[in-house]
Formats: structure tokens, sequence, C-alpha cells
């Protein structure tokens, strides 16, 4: 294995098909969407370099409430860590405890990541329904009408019940890898703990998570690029309204793009979305280095 890796041509010739393959899936889209982004295109005629208008339009104007759509992904943002990430280490932990049917458990926490996208959209809308959806029918069991809405279609809850089926979809997932995390701490580091007479909370707060910092890192970044960049599961249920209420810079992307056929403004918002993330990327890793050397 050591001779293979100091062998400099096997390094390249393994590298590569995947360098290639990156480079027309990732920096060839990202150059046409920069080039896109200095132009005036309707996607058909001739495209009309603009320069920095399209980025002025967007950033300074605020055409077609952009602002409030980037405020809507940092909502999703801060919901995947702070609601998302607890509950996925908390069933982690609990799981990794060896309880009962231990694997049948990580298995069916897992299957709302195996389902499609669609189909969650469409279960979700089912579920809010204000005529005979589950959530009012319960409600209205419990005797509490007045708590009853129109879900999706109010523009002061649309955000937070559209946010509720993006957590529930990928908690299994962060769960899977902070629990494949617990497992591979040495058995004899609790078995110390246990003799010198830490309880189980104890041992996850002062052992458990502090060794799970290299996926925490990972799956806080996950969860906020996730966020950022969401749009499936809110086109399909909302499709950005009602009134725009729910858009994402995603979401306004492509109806930007695909809807109004105004390529350059679009491709803007697509720049915006890469940039955002690789920022928010960063930060992230770079706050885990400062702790991890404190």
């Amino acid at each position: 294995m050591n001779k293979v890796l100091s062998n400099k041509k096997a390094i390249v010739f393994f590298l590569f098909p995947a360098t290639i393959l990156c480079f027309f899936i990732i920096i060839v889209p990202i150059i046409m969407s920069t080039t896109y982004s200095l132009s005036e295109w309707d996607g058909i005629g001739k495209k009309v370099f603009v320069g920095l208008s399209n980025y002025k339009e967007l950033f300074l104007y605020n055409k077609d409430g952009f602002w409030k759509s980037v405020i809507n992904s940092l909502i999703f943002a801060v919901g995947s860590v702070f609601m998302q990430l607890p509950i996925s280490m908390i069933l982690a932990l609990f799981l990794a405890r060896g309880v009962k049917r231990e694997r049948f458990y990580v298995s069916v926490y897992f299957i709302p990541v195996l389902i499609s996208t669609v189909v969650i959209g469409q279960l979700w809308m089912k579920i809010y329904n204000p005529q005979y959806g589950l959530l009012n029918t319960l409600l209205k069991s419990f005797g509490l009408d007045s708590l009853t809405n129109n879900w999706l279609g109010n523009p002061s809850t649309v955000v937070f019940s559209v946010i509720i089926p993006v957590l529930w979809q990928y908690i299994g997932y962060h769960m899977l890898l902070m629990y494949a995390s617990i497992k591979s701490i040495p058995g004899d580091i609790f078995e110390a703990a246990r003799i010198d007479g830490a309880n189980g909370f104890q041992t996850a707060i002062r052992i458990t998570i502090p060794l799970m910092k290299p996926i925490l890192k990972v799956c806080v970044i996950f969860a906020v690029v996730g966020s950022l960049k969401n749009f499936d599961l809110v086109y399909v249920m909302t499709g950005g309204g009602p009134g725009g209420a729910s858009q994402l810079p995603s979401t306004l992307m492509v109806e930007t793009i695909f809807h109004r056929n105004m390529y350059g403004y679009g491709s803007s918002m697509a720049m915006f979305i890469i940039l955002e993330c690789f920022i928010f990327a960063f930060v992230i890793r770079k706050a885990f280095r400062e702790k991890e050397q404190l």
C-alpha cells in the first residue's frame, strides 16, 4: 500500500477520472454561471454583457424579495443546528447504549432519508390540509379549534410548517453518522468512566460528545449548507408561496430562470448561493479548529 502511495504516476492515474468528472460537473457549471451572471440573456437570443448590474439589482434593490428568501434560508439553517442536530444526537446516544432491537430502531429512523422528497412533500401536505389534515383533526379532537390553521396558506405559519418536514427527513441521516461515531469509541473508556462513578449523563457530556467533535463538525456543515441550498421539499409543498412567504434563494432562482427566462439575473442568485455555502462551511471549520486548539 505504501509503495502505491509513493508512486506519483499511480496517484495521478487513479485521481485523473475523478478530476475530470469534478471538472465537468462542478467547475465548468460554476464558470458558466459566472459568465451568465454578468450578462443579460433570455436563454435564446444574444447575451449582452452588463457587468455587475445583476448583482446590483440583487443586493441593493432587493428585487423580487430576495433578502426575504435569504432570511428564510437562515431560519432553516438555525432550525437544523439547534433542533435537528440535538434530536439526532439524543437518538444516537440512546441507541448506542445497546437498547433492545437497536439495529431495528436505527433502520426505522433512517427510513425518511430513503423516501423520495416528492413523496414526503405530498405526505406533509395531506397532514397540513386545512379541511381533512391530520394536524387540524387532532387539534379539533382535543378541543383546540382556535389553533387550527391553513398552515401552508398562511404567510405567518408557512415557513415553520415547511421547516418541520425538512428537519424530520434528515434527523435519521445525522443520527446514523453520530451513532457510527459513538460505536467507534473504544469501550474501555466507558468502562473506566463507570468504575470512576460517572453516570450516563456525565459520560455523554464529558466523554462521548467531546470525542464526537470530528463528526459533529461534519454534521453541522452538512446541516447548514443543506439548509442554505434547500430546494426540493419547499418547491413541492409551497412553490415559494403564498405570496413569496416561503421563498428560498434556490426556489426564487428556479422561478427567475425557467419561468421568467432571466438567465443572467437568476445566475447571480446561483453564484450567491455557492459563495454563501463556501463561506459558512469555512467559518464552521475554522470555529471547530479553534475549539480543538483550546
